[in-house]
């Protein structure tokens, strides 16, 4: 089972970013399962949400404690909650963000997990018009994972979104994707030198 955890602000569509991304699983023939943990219900508090992909029927209902990933639509969220409690080791985190991890305060933390930035508030302006990242990382998490393919989450934006909002949506999750793999690629030829 995978599991994948997701931290963001109230209004930054957390809770629909989990919802497609178990809606892409389930489009490859997956099984899967979304739901979110509210603290407070208003317009910018911490929101988590959770999604299981696996090949076998789900039971578990409880939180994901101990995820497989990371996906963190909000980094000033670092280090006001614990976003890092229980993943796994060498457990992917992909953050919305320009800043390096240095700026970020994480360099300590790149031994430890495997670490990836999109812009995806940025992609979301440019293609959208509104500041929401989800479906932008949603594009960056099918790269760095390769659990989901970038077919499988566009058709999920495509079923939860109409029109131009949704291929708007859908050409931020492809850039997201090609600069999350430009990343990956970047990073394979640092280690090979």
């Amino acid at each position: 089972m995978y599991q994948v955890r997701i931290h963001g602000r109230g209004g930054q569509g957390v809770v629909t970013a989990a919802e497609m991304l178990s809606v892409a699983a389930f489009r490859e023939g997956r099984h899967a399962q979304a739901f979110p943990s509210f603290g407070s219900e208003r317009m910018g508090a911490p929101v988590v949400a959770f999604c299981r992909i696996d090949d076998r029927e789900i039971r578990l209902r409880e939180p994901v404690l101990q995820p497989d990933a990371l996906i963190i639509q909000d980094p000033t969220l670092l280090h006001q909650v614990d976003v890092f409690g229980g993943l796994a080791h060498k457990g992917y985190v992909l953050i919305n963000t320009t800043r390096t991890l240095d700026d970020l305060g994480l360099k300590e933390l790149v031994r430890k997990f495997r670490f990836y930035a999109v812009p995806a508030t940025d992609l979301a302006l440019k293609h959208v018009g509104r500041p929401l990242p989800n479906a932008a990382l949603l594009g960056g998490f099918a790269a760095v994972s390769g659990r989901i393919s970038l077919e499988s989450v566009a058709a999920a934006i495509r079923e939860k979104f109409g029109g131009k909002v949704a291929e708007g949506n859908v050409a931020a999750a492809s850039e997201a994707h090609d600069y999350v793999r430009a990343e990956m690629k970047e990073a394979s030829h640092a280690q090979a030198d």
